[in-house]
């Protein structure tokens, strides 16, 4: 950088040294993001030769229906078959990413409830000791756009089928005991219910959990809302999904990197 004391001429030729490092340097960065992703395009198609072709047409058929435009947030939920059969509903219906808060109960699985459906998916968990981790889940949610619903049975809400869904939608639902916790309740955008018609107050977190997706799934689906991944979002799933259902992906990758280095 020049000097104060430097003359006008000295002072514009820096000014140029600096716009040309800093331009070199941008550049390096980005051909360096070229080659890593180049190289994920090519293991990739290394990948696919060891998938059979109705295989990976459902796979693009999945990656074609999976969405980030509505997510969901479990707080505290203690009981393993819940947890599972929320997952896999979450799982089929094409959801990519759920977050998990644990500050009282430990997140566990149903290995036979949930048949592997945590395999595909984004599991976000928030469980610092010392901190209001769902005020942490609810910060990263909003500077990535979504509006937050609770689940609430209370009458100043609204019912789930008057949810608009052309912005980004997440879903929060409490513990099988106690509901959704008090922070959620005082900072969500909306409360949300299902319509009841018989004498019990609500159903089971799974049940609820179904209903409440299936409802703004179908919304969203019938909607002009754009609501599909990025093709970047794709590639990514795309080789993470290639991993798991190539037999020895591991090794047949590192032999692949070898053999081109």
């Amino acid at each position: 950088m020049a000097s104060l004391s430097s003359s006008p001429k000295e002072r514009k030729r820096s000014s140029i040294r600096d716009y040309l490092y800093g331009l070199n340097h941008s550049l390096k960065i980005l051909n360096a993001k070229k080659i890593a992703v180049s190289k994920e395009k090519m293991i990739t198609d290394h990948f696919s030769q060891y998938i059979t072709d109705h295989k990976k047409q459902f796979i693009e058929r999945v990656l074609g229906e999976r969405t980030r435009h509505i997510t969901l947030v479990l707080e505290d939920i203690y009981q393993s078959q819940n947890a599972s059969a929320v997952v896999r509903t979450c799982e089929c219906l094409g959801m990519q990413d759920i977050h998990i808060i644990e500050e009282e109960s430990k997140y566990s699985v149903n290995k036979r409830v949930l048949k592997g459906a945590n395999k595909w998916i984004d599991l976000y968990r928030y469980k610092m000791k010392g901190f209001n981790n769902s005020e942490i889940c609810f910060r990263k949610l909003r500077a990535e756009g979504y509006q937050i619903l609770v689940t609430d049975p209370s009458p100043d809400g609204i019912s789930i089928n008057e949810v608009p869904i052309d912005k980004k939608v997440a879903l929060v639902m409490g513990n099988e005991l106690k509901g959704t916790s008090s922070y959620a309740l005082a900072h969500a955008d909306q409360k949300i219910f299902i319509p009841m018609h018989g004498f019990t107050e609500s159903f089971n977190i799974s049940v609820s959990a179904a209903i409440c997706l299936n409802t703004l799934f179908t919304k969203l689906r019938a909607s002009t809302t754009s609501w599909q991944l990025s093709e970047e979002e794709k590639e990514i799933l795309r080789l993470r999904w290639f991993r798991k259902v190539v037999r020895r992906s591991d090794l047949i990758e590192q032999e692949f990197l070898r053999s081109i280095e």
